[in-house]
């Protein structure tokens, strides 16, 4: 008897721990507790001034502060999630987040592949960054040299095959792929490579916080950023662009805005 109440003690144990843990996690789109939408956005946890994390260990920069205001005026809790960016569609498809909303890309492929994407909100290009005293001064300098660029994003696609820097990548003596902008960065600053093709806007945030690296004044491959969502979530599109619309309209965008001067003057949304 005390054999069979020691294993239904043990049983009932696993049940309620199995009822926490279930309890403890939330797939995107969920109701809160207290009754309200959970949009779970997805972002690159390295990615500043987009996306990245705070002295206080939360996510925090112009996309994610854009999110948390579109969220409050539709009254829904923001859960922001970081995905690995080599596999961010991966992710968005099997509803680990509800988007994809960090400095992101749109790409043709994407739109062929059936996601649904918001209206460009900024303009980019691609830039190179190189150490201090380099001797690469222009991408013509950089034939036979060690370029790094990270997985997954549009710098990686524009210099593979078929891409619009394919001729220049032919150029390189070798091209390293990194699994986010820090390890670049950290591989130039050590070394192991001889310049990084990076977003200008990240490349401006980390040469402003560290000293050591210039960006050189060349700019490659015009491109817009933008927000995906899954095949099928147009209204959660709309709804998200018009209370993104809706900051534009009552100023607090631009006061958001405000508070990132490296980007502001490319906001699509402040200068039609």
């Amino acid at each position: 008897m005390k054999k069979m109440t020691k294993v239904i003690s043990l049983a009932l144990a696993l049940v309620m721990c199995l009822a926490l843990c279930a309890c403890g996690q939330k797939d995107s789109g969920d109701t809160a507790a207290d009754g309200k939408k959970t949009f779970v956005m997805g972002v690159d946890p390295e990615y500043p001034p987009f996306s990245y994390l705070g002295d206080d260990g939360k996510y925090t920069g112009f996309d994610v502060e854009i999110a948390q205001a579109a969220c409050d005026l539709l009254g829904w809790d923001l859960q922001v999630f970081g995905v690995n960016w080599d596999q961010k569609l991966v992710q968005l498809d099997a509803k680990e987040c509800d988007c994809v909303w960090s400095g992101m890309t749109i790409l043709d492929s994407m739109k062929d592949a059936g996601y649904v994407l918001s209206t460009p909100y900024y303009d980019n290009t691609q830039v190179i960054m190189v150490k201090e005293g380099s001797d690469i001064k222009s991408s013509a300098d950089l034939a036979g040299k060690n370029v790094a660029v990270q997985l997954g994003t549009s710098g990686e696609s524009l210099l593979s095959e078929g891409g619009d820097l394919e001729s220049l990548a032919k150029t390189f003596g070798k091209l390293t792929t990194c699994d986010s902008f820090l390890k670049c960065f950290t591989e130039l600053g050590g070394g192991a490579v001889d310049a990084v093709i990076v977003d200008k806007p990240v490349a401006t945030a980390y040469a402003q916080e560290n000293a050591g690296f210039t960006i050189l004044d060349e700019e490659l491959g015009a491109e817009q950023y933008g927000i995906a969502f899954r095949s099928g979530d147009q209204e959660l599109c709309d709804t998200i662009e018009g209370a993104v619309q809706q900051l534009v309209e009552n100023g607090t965008y631009a006061k958001i805005a405000a508070k990132y001067p490296d980007i502001v003057n490319n906001l699509t949304y402040l200068n039609k």
